[in-house]
């Protein structure tokens, strides 16, 4: 992997779908121009996030309207977005797109959908039940849609399917202004939690989020590019749209993971046979989708 990115923090306009389209376009023209391999949007990127009763006006099938348009754009440049999915039977999904080549070659639903502050998304979609990896000509990646990012099931699975990047598209509200740290303290609980996943998935991870307001709540930017050490290898300080540049490459990858072999020494099979047997005894908290 050898791969060129550009990150877009954008201001969508909840419920635009022409508006927002116009700014994919206008960020996947400058991308081709300036030699990016794959651009990435945040979460629900094409239609904004607090969409409530307008969530089933502006989900769309895939290759409908404004996808079909993403796709020809990747035949220039690999784009990566979020939508509202209608699936063929009928049930929405906060999902994101993996376009290459003219081709939908990828799609991750969102699996831990955002029940509690002032979050609502079970309300109006269904949740997605995998975490599948995308490949890609620029490499293995995995999806973790926000919330799903808070939670160790995707991570895990990126780390034994071998990717090379977490993409983690979020619309995560900006929280908490830290007085004396300086800076907001839902940015900085994202910086540390991505750099722990980097570290212990000894991947690269790329965090796009958005910026703006939506019915009076502001969200907080803080798109950065982590490598697999751990460290931020590219940000976007401030809470203005624009774009990140970054170059993530397997020469990292491949340093971290011979300096610690965690893939070689971990032991998946202990977790497997406990969670069978927790499944086989009943003993779950939850339950299958």
């Amino acid at each position: 992997m050898d791969c060129q990115l550009h990150l877009a923090q954008l201001e969508p306009t909840l419920g635009n779908l022409d508006a927002n389209l116009a700014m994919h376009v206008e960020a996947a023209e400058r991308a081709a121009a300036e030699g990016a391999d794959l651009l990435l949007f945040s979460e629900l990127s094409l239609t904004g996030y607090f969409l409530k009763d307008q969530t089933p006006e502006v989900a769309l099938k895939r290759g409908e309207g404004p996808l079909a348009r993403i796709a020809e754009l990747s035949k220039d440049v690999s784009i990566a977005a979020g939508f509202v999915e209608r699936a063929a039977d009928g049930q929405l999904y906060n999902a994101y797109g993996f376009w290459e080549d003219g081709e939908l070659v990828g799609l991750h639903r969102k699996v831990h959908l955002v029940t509690y502050g002032m979050f609502e998304e079970h309300r109006d979609m269904g949740a997605g039940c995998e975490f599948a990896t995308i490949e890609s000509k620029h490499g293995r990646f995995a999806v973790l849609t926000c919330e799903d990012a808070w939670h160790m099931q995707g991570p895990m699975l990126a780390f034994h399917a071998g990717v090379d990047a977490l993409l983690v598209p979020s619309a995560s509200p900006a929280r908490g202004v830290q007085a004396n740290a300086g800076g907001l303290g839902s940015v900085q609980s994202w910086e540390r939690l991505l750099s722990t996943w980097a570290l212990l998935t000894q991947t690269w991870v790329c965090h796009i989020n958005r910026v703006g307001f939506e019915d009076g709540i502001g969200f907080g930017g803080g798109t950065r590019v982590i490598d697999p050490f751990g460290e931020s290898a590219a940000v976007l300080e401030g809470l203005d749209a624009g774009t990140l540049s970054a170059r993530v490459d397997s020469a990292a990858l491949d340093r971290a993971r011979v300096a610690l072999p965690l893939r070689r020494d971990d032991r998946a099979w202990i977790l497997a046979r406990e969670l069978a047997q927790r499944a086989e005894a009943g003993g779950w908290e939850g339950r299958a989708e």
